[in-house]
């Protein structure tokens, strides 16, 4: 996953699909986890076509450390298939979701 420092408070995130999905999601709870400021992370999934139970686990630990220090989590391009599973499950209802990037980064930027 490239992680990239978009601004000082907002991390991006673009993300692959598996097996390599785990260890990006991995890779980020590992920056988030004790940080002390406001971070607010953007996620770019349009190059994810499922997610598996042990995903499911790692974004919401990636949106409880975000939200933990005052921050946010949004996810962006999220395919047909990934936001089925995000329904069945009802964790539609956790995440914030933007339609691309662009407006990710805004929204997290203006704190939405």
């Amino acid at each position: 996953m490239a992680l990239t420092d978009w601004s000082e408070n907002v991390i991006l995130g673009e993300l692959s699909d598996e097996p390599i999905l785990s260890e990006d999601l991995g890779t980020l709870l590992a920056r988030l986890e004790g940080s002390k400021t406001a971070l607010h992370v953007v996620l770019d999934m349009r190059k994810v076509s499922y997610l598996t139970s042990s995903n499911l686990a790692q974004l919401i630990q990636t949106r409880k450390f975000a939200m933990g220090c005052g921050g946010s989590l949004h996810l962006c391009g999220v395919v047909d298939s990934v936001w089925s599973i995000l329904l069945m499950t009802g964790l539609d209802r956790i995440f914030k979701f933007s339609e691309d990037v662009s407006t990710g980064l805004a929204a997290a930027q203006l704190g939405l």
